[in-house]
């Protein structure tokens, strides 16, 4: 079964990278360039994992994260955080706003696989709970 990932990041240079890198690995990828279109992608691509930005145009990624959790209840998708943003403050806000990863600009493609892998593993454990 391949996996849906949704790549929320203003940078298109990377975000190309990445959907090109996750592709060949087996993943099918949606992309989303800021905060607005990333909610329209998680209802209408119904990601089994969203890889999001903090500091994006229109909604950031904090203001995102925090709409995914009110607004998708429905099934539970792992939000792994990718970003600049080093201040502890940013990392307690994220996992305050339950995020499941944080990883920090730059990180290797393996530190992103590694993230997505163990988020995907969690799915069953999460299903279980929630039966």
């Amino acid at each position: 079964m391949a996996y849906k990932l949704l790549l929320v990041d203003d940078d298109k240079d990377v975000v190309e990278a990445l959907k090109s890198r996750l592709a060949r690995e087996g993943y099918i990828v949606s992309i989303a360039s800021d905060g607005e279109e990333a909610l329209v992608k998680v209802k209408e691509a119904d990601p089994d994992v969203v890889i999001l930005d903090l500091l994006m145009p229109k909604m950031n990624g904090f203001e995102v994260l925090k709409e995914i959790r009110q607004r998708f209840k429905d099934k539970w998708r792992p939000v792994i955080i990718v970003s600049a943003k080093t201040e502890l403050e940013s990392v307690k806000e994220c996992y305050g706003l339950e995020a499941d990863h944080y990883l920090t600009k730059p990180c290797s493609f393996e530190n992103l696989l590694r993230g997505i892998q163990t988020m995907i593993s969690l799915i069953p454990l999460r299903i279980k709970e929630t039966q």
